[in-house]
């Protein structure tokens, strides 16, 4: 299943080149730096519903220094959802997103201090039985977002969709299976896609390979320590822009019902 998705997007890439084909020869920019810290929490409300939540706290490195991951303030998430189990292969997810971008540089006048970005979002997330070891999701996100440019010159909104499709699996390494005191490897690959009016010339916004290791501490809390590589397009389309980020995360997850129906399982999701 793996090589025919490999397979995919080399095809999607040869299609993109040549439809949306650049007169200018690719440029790859000096990669930038990061570190990004999540906190994912999911709490189990009835038999299928559970309340969904994301909060990423992400530096980035500062103007003089593309190396120092965290000289300077980058986002800050918060992604809300309720989500729904269709059944324990499929499962639903949407809400709203506040997200607040900073500048590179805060003191410079050119530049707000701060910007909100609005978003609704929805998720569709597709689990594959069990291969061994191995097991499979296919995560398909879309977010349509109402943003603005950090410059004080520019202080429009502008409305984009963003399609993610993500495939990433979780490997037990110390134990034959996923339980407390697991060690684990998830490996993932995401690409994202956007559109809209501001939209010309750069259809790939990003794509990522994001291997991780976790660590299963007991049914309510995870944790996990990654790697990302970004690229994504610039405005001009043949300038592409890359990124090293650090990533830290840590997963917590509650059965809120009642003790005789709570029936505790590990949150696997990411």
């Amino acid at each position: 299943m793996q090589y025919k998705i490999y397979l995919l997007f080399l095809a999607f890439f040869a299609l993109s080149s040549s439809c949306f084909g650049q007169a200018e020869e690719a440029r790859l920019g000096e990669a930038r730096t990061g570190l990004w810290l999540g906190l994912y929490t999911k709490l189990r409300l009835g038999e299928k519903i559970y309340y969904y939540a994301e909060t990423h706290y992400r530096r980035q490195n500062s103007q003089e220094n593309r190396l120092d991951f965290a000289g300077s303030m980058g986002k800050i998430y918060n992604r809300h959802g309720i989500n729904f189990l269709v059944n324990k292969n499929f499962e639903v997810t949407a809400g709203p997103v506040l997200v607040l971008n900073f500048p590179q540089d805060p003191t410079n006048p050119q530049y707000e201090r701060m910007v909100p970005e609005y978003r609704i979002w929805h998720q569709y997330l597709l689990i594959q039985p069990q291969m061994g070891r191995v097991k499979f999701y296919h995560q398909f996100r879309f977010e349509h977002r109402f943003r603005r440019s950090l410059e004080v010159a520019l202080p429009e909104y502008n409305y984009t969709t963003r399609y993610r499709y993500k495939i990433y699996a979780y490997i037990p390494i110390n134990k034959p299976y996923l339980a407390e005191k697991t060690f684990y490897f998830s490996p993932s690959v995401e690409i994202f896609m956007h559109s809209g009016e501001t939209v010309v010339a750069n259809p790939m916004e990003d794509f990522r390979i994001y291997p991780v290791l976790g660590y299963i501490i007991n049914k309510n809390f995870m944790c996990s320590a990654g790697y990302t590589w970004t690229l994504g397009q610039a405005r001009t389309g043949y300038e592409y822009n890359q990124a090293h980020l650090i990533r830290l995360n840590l997963y917590v997850n509650f059965d809120l019902r009642s003790p005789q129906k709570a029936v505790p399982k590990i949150h696997m999701r990411d």
